[in-house]
């Protein structure tokens, strides 16, 4: 492991594959094949969340207020038509104290991203900006492949996948 994907000072590092092996049942794991995008391999956290399409300005004022090791879960809808989170966010988050961020869409900047003490997982990358207006809800149910992701719900992520407490 390289220091950039190394687990935050203080915690352990989760092996997904090895946590199901343990908990089964009482995790649901979401089989959509996010890539690995953060410069932290293995993160993991209570979950606050998102749902919003196209529009990240929920998306930065969240990511800069303080994290305490959560995991940001935003629901695009699965669009790649826009990034939801670039580098100037990504940093934010990591000055605010989020362990990563989930994003079931598109971001930007990867290289920058790669290089950062956070986790990020995302289904791919497009230079697009998005919209700024506001739109979507905070702190909200969401589902993402057919598994319900609760605000306060704990998450864990690896290379391997992503696992949600039921």
């Amino acid at each position: 492991m390289s220091a950039a994907s190394t687990p935050a000072e203080g915690t352990a590092a989760v092996n997904t594959a090895d946590l199901y092996d343990e908990r089964g049942d009482e995790l649901a794991s979401i089989s959509l094949q996010f890539q690995s995008l953060g410069g932290r391999s293995h993160f993991s956290g209570q979950a606050r969340t998102i749902r919003c399409f196209q529009d990240n300005a929920l998306v930065k004022s969240t990511l800069a207020t303080p994290g305490n090791g959560k995991v940001l879960v935003v629901d695009g809808g699965g669009s790649l038509g826009t990034a939801l989170m670039g580098d100037m966010i990504a940093e934010s988050a990591v000055a605010n104290g989020w362990a990563g961020v989930v994003i079931n869409g598109a971001i930007r900047d990867r290289e920058a991203i790669a290089a950062l003490d956070l986790g990020v997982k995302a289904l791919g990358s497009n230079p697009r900006k998005s919209a700024k207006a506001g739109a979507g809800e905070v702190d909200v149910d969401v589902e993402i492949d057919g598994v319900a992701i609760r605000p306060g719900c704990m998450i864990w992520c690896d290379p391997d996948g992503i696992l949600v407490e039921r």
